[in-house]
């Protein structure tokens, strides 16, 4: 009888290795066919998560009729993405149409600029130069800065493309969303075998602490985005800023970006200032712009992190390191990775703990 080639420990792992390779084949494949769809699947998840406790609110006052429920809240869903989006089109495609018409007639309605702008550190008298030769003669600022202003243009143009990508992955994600609150009961039962076929003992804290992670991050964060977008667009409608909705979805993006809407609003301070004066209505403007931008200061320790069972600086560092590395997507994702990264730590130093009685008896 000849001794086979191979001994059985090498045959087993050669089995194991060929079963891996399999299995790990076919997750890629999987994931590699779901990959035009993963980001959808992901928003979809994280606007269910985020409003399934007022959905059950709003289903409980309709009689617990789900279909009405469901129906309700995909009107509401998609009238919150796309009003905003028919005004800013609305106002956007006004404006090009009048600086359209503008440059057919070759009067470019430019107001001159104030004294004051020279008074901006660095930059002011560079700006009021530009201005000024902008307003006395469009038509050669434009000939000696046609290439400039073409590559600013060409990525306005491309900015709002991509928010129009934008606008239809939330309306699909709105969708999803839908579908996983109609189906809450057996979607959290495939999450909560999730998390304890990753977490074992711990998976229940695991989930509950995903869930309000997500929660907080699109109340501290989005929210707060929001309401400084809504405050400071006021602000600039009132005072008869051009193209006031265009800027307010330009501070939604800078503070969802969690950078500060000064950044914004402070242009805009200026050009008040240069083209109505100092005068009290300008003044208050200014106060009002200087508020909402370091408004998330006084909000995010009220509202970032509340309810979950992690800093908030943890929390925080996770929403800006996810949205650094994978957008605006990343900053639950980040948020959330890093708050369970967190908890597993504290957990891994408890368990290294000795007990006093312990310690004493040794």
């Amino acid at each position: 009888m000849s001794e086979p080639i191979l001994s059985r420990p090498v045959r087993y792992g050669i089995e194991i290795a060929v079963y891996l390779l399999l299995i790990f084949g076919i997750i890629g494949w999987c994931l590699q066919i779901l990959s035009p769809f993963i980001s959808f699947l992901i928003w979809g998840v994280i606007i269910a998560v985020s409003v399934h406790t007022p959905y059950l609110k709003m289903r409980a006052a309709l009689g617990n009729r789900g279909k009405l429920a469901i129906t309700l809240f995909i009107v509401i869903g998609l009238g919150i993405i796309i009003a905003p989006v028919w005004l800013f089109g609305e106002s956007l495609l006004s404006s090009a149409q009048d600086m359209r018409e503008q440059l057919q007639s070759g009067q470019v309605a430019i107001p001159a600029a104030n004294e004051r702008v020279k008074n901006v550190p660095v930059i002011g008298d560079k700006i009021y130069t530009n201005w000024t030769d902008a307003a006395s003669n469009f038509s050669g600022w434009l000939n000696e800065h046609g290439e400039q202003a073409r590559k600013v243009a060409d990525a306005a143009i491309h900015k709002v493309t991509g928010l129009g990508m934008t606008v239809l992955q939330f309306i699909a994600a709105t969708l999803i969303a839908a579908l996983f609150l109609a189906n809450a009961r057996s979607s959290e039962g495939v999450v909560n075998k999730f998390f304890h076929r990753l977490a074992g003992p711990m998976g229940d804290e695991m989930q509950t602490l995903a869930v309000s992670t997500i929660r907080s991050v699109t109340v501290g964060v989005l929210g707060i985005a929001a309401i400084q977008a809504f405050l400071g667009g006021l602000g600039m409608v009132l005072m008869d800023v051009p193209a006031a909705g265009f800027l307010a979805l330009l501070i939604l993006v800078v503070a969802v970006a969690q950078l500060p809407p000064w950044l914004v609003l402070l242009p805009v301070i200026f050009y008040v200032f240069s083209t109505q004066g100092s005068s009290v209505a300008t003044i208050i403007f200014a106060v009002w712009s200087i508020i909402v931008s370091f408004a998330d200061m006084a909000l995010k320790p009220m509202l970032l992190g509340r309810g979950v069972e992690a800093p908030m600086p943890v929390i925080l560092l996770g929403a800006i390191g996810g949205l650094i590395h994978s957008g605006i997507v990343g900053l639950f994702i980040g948020a959330v990775v890093l708050a369970i990264g967190y908890k597993l730590v504290v957990a891994w130093f408890d368990a290294g703990r000795i007990p006093p009685e312990t310690a004493d008896r040794e």
